[in-house]
């Protein structure tokens, strides 16, 4: 098991030199910091993009503006509130020097985990192939896939910022691990919550939050599952012409157009393949082998 899980300092133990807030005020805040970046952000962008009265995003140039301006100011909240609020280094939340290698690994290890759960489904004869990387035969949707790649980078570095960096890292300093990864995990799944979607969606989220938590406890940082989650969010909604979270980004497959022909339950229905039985064993599976695999140690010296 992880040394991790019984510290009470996830990532950094360098003291907070200003406020640090009360362990049961944290999950409230990080509430508020959502809706005031939301508030502020959507009127920004909706003069300029197509929003649903929801204010969902209903095409890929919309889904660009909304990942960058609102995540964008959410952002700028979180590490504001940490700099002079809290007064304590960014390494105590998550964010432990800046290592590319690190976000590039994580990210390549999403999109690969997209593949095998997107394979896995199509041999259970959850999804059938409808087309080949038709995005390649249609341009003018490549700009469009390529700002896509820099919009989820920044929108899910921002929820991990939120969730696994900031909000983890409090509840861990003022209770305990198994607190944190609890609470931060229901919080996500309560954001990602639309009224009447099956339960097993709400299963899938929460899962999805306990494994980030155990990835960001193994390498006691935020930047490989940062990576992580922008692959993953990145290759699944311009891949494969499956939904991302309830959305359809409405641009052509970069890989394999597929459509879901199996029960709701093995292939997330409208939700996608995030609300799959296949995604959940997939973030159970993967969190049981980050905390009690072993950790490679290197070699001692010799003389």
């Amino acid at each position: 098991m992880l040394p991790a899980l019984q510290s009470h300092d996830p990532f950094d133990s360098a003291p907070a030199r200003g406020w640090l807030p009360w362990g049961a005020l944290a999950p409230f805040l990080a509430l508020a910091f959502v809706i005031a970046s939301q508030f502020a952000g959507l009127p920004l962008i909706e003069p300029l993009v197509r929003m649903d009265p929801h204010g969902n995003p209903l095409d890929a140039y919309s889904l660009f503006a909304y990942t960058l301006v609102p995540f964008g100011l959410l952002a700028a909240i979180v590490l504001l509130w940490v700099r002079f609020v809290e007064r304590r280094p960014f390494a105590t939340i998550g964010l432990r020097g800046a290592d590319s290698k690190t976000f590039g690994l994580g990210h390549a290890v999403g999109m690969l985990s997209v593949v095998g759960i997107v394979a896995v489904l199509w041999l259970a004869r959850g999804l059938h192939a409808t087309g080949a990387a038709t995005a390649w035969s249609s341009p003018a949707s490549l700009p469009a896939i390529g700002l896509l790649l820099l919009g989820f980078g920044l929108q899910s570095s921002v929820e991990e910022l939120l969730f696994r960096g900031w909000l983890f890292s409090v509840l861990v300093r003022k209770f305990n691990v198994s607190t944190g990864v609890v609470v931060s995990s229901a919080l996500f799944a309560l954001l990602h919550f639309t009224r009447g979607e099956p339960w097993l969606v709400n299963i899938c989220d929460f899962a999805f939050g306990v494994f980030a938590c155990a990835l960001a406890l193994r390498y006691r940082s935020i930047l490989g599952v940062m990576g992580w989650h922008a692959g993953w969010n990145w290759l699944l909604a311009v891949g494969f012409g499956l939904p991302l979270t309830g959305l359809d980004v409405g641009i052509p497959a970069l890989l394999v157009d597929l459509k879901a022909g199996g029960p709701a339950w093995l292939t997330g229905g409208a939700e996608g393949p995030e609300g799959s039985v296949v995604c959940l064993a997939y973030c159970g599976l993967a969190t049981a082998w980050l905390l009690f695999w072993p950790k490679r140690t290197a070699p001692a010296a010799t003389c």
